[in-house]
Order: structure tokens, then C-alpha cells, then sequence
């Protein structure tokens, strides 16, 4: 009994053996491909893209970094209508690709920019309503002295 399971055993493992030795006469070998610049190193500035060039051969071509883009100096999310771009293309933009048409656009998002405008608004608002306040304590303090007048000494 032993036996027959052994053999049947070992049957299964020789059929499973004979099917993967068949599928690797499928697979095609990758081509070996060298760096085409001097780094020699899977770095960050080194990231490459396999490309098919019109003979057929496949080579490397160096895929630029992509960059995070500009961020608000306040709250620090991204600006929106900006391109993503590295520092040395962004030198090359026009100024109106730069910035947005706002008051500190390019610099600040949106809702930083209206909370500082209610906030310079409130300030103003604040030093009005001292102004009114001084005023009416001081006609308070002239009326209780009852219209004298002190003379200076």
C-alpha cells in the first residue's frame, strides 16, 4: 500500500517537473542593458525607462526627476494653477506663468490670503472702536468735572 502511494507520489512530482522545464522553453530572455551616462548606480538623480528604438533594440533613456511643486509659505499645501516644475525650468516661464492673477498669488493659497485680509480688516476695525471708546471716556470724565477747567501751573 505504502509503495503504490510512494510511486504515486513521485509520479505527481516528475509530471509537475516535466511542466515547468517546458514553460521556461517559452520565455524569451530581457536583453542586457548598460547605462548610458556616467552614474553606474540606481540612485535617485539615476532613474532610467526602457525604450524600444525604431531598429528594435531596446535601450535606456534617463527619466527626468519629477518635483513636488510649489507650496503656500503659510499653511503649506500645494498652489493650485502652478506648473510642477524643477527650479531651473521654472526660470525659463514668463512671470504670468509663474503666478496667479491675485494678490499674492504664487506665494499663498487662496484661503491664507483671505484670512490675512479679514484679519487686517478686524485690526482696523479693532483700533476704531478704541478710538470711540477714548472718546466717550474722556467727554464722561468732562462732564463730571463739571466744566472747570484747570489752568496750567
Amino acid at each position: 500500500f505504502w509503495l503504490k502511494s510512494w510511486l504515486g507520489v513521485t509520479a505527481a512530482w516528475s509530471s509537475r517537473v516535466e511542466a515547468l522545464s517546458c514553460q521556461s522553453c517559452f520565455v524569451n530572455m530581457v536583453a542586457r542593458l548598460t547605462y548610458r551616462r556616467q552614474c553606474r548606480y540606481n540612485t535617485k538623480s539615476n532613474k532610467q525607462r526602457i525604450l524600444k528604438t525604431p531598429g528594435g533594440k531596446l535601450t535606456y533613456q534617463a527619466v527626468a526627476k519629477s518635483s513636488k511643486g510649489p507650496k503656500c509659505g503659510d499653511c503649506g499645501k500645494t498652489l493650485i494653477g502652478l506648473p510642477r516644475l524643477r527650479a531651473k525650468e521654472y526660470r525659463r516661464l514668463k512671470n504670468r506663468e509663474k503666478r496667479v492673477s491675485r494678490a499674492y498669488g504664487g506665494s499663498r493659497c487662496a484661503g491664507c490670503v483671505r484670512s490675512r485680509i479679514v484679519r487686517a480688516f478686524l485690526i482696523e476695525e479693532q483700533k476704531c472702536v478704541k478710538q470711540v471708546l477714548a472718546e466717550k471716556l474722556s467727554q464722561a470724565k468732562a462732564e463730571q468735572s463739571g466744566g472747570k477747567k484747570k489752568g496750567k501751573k
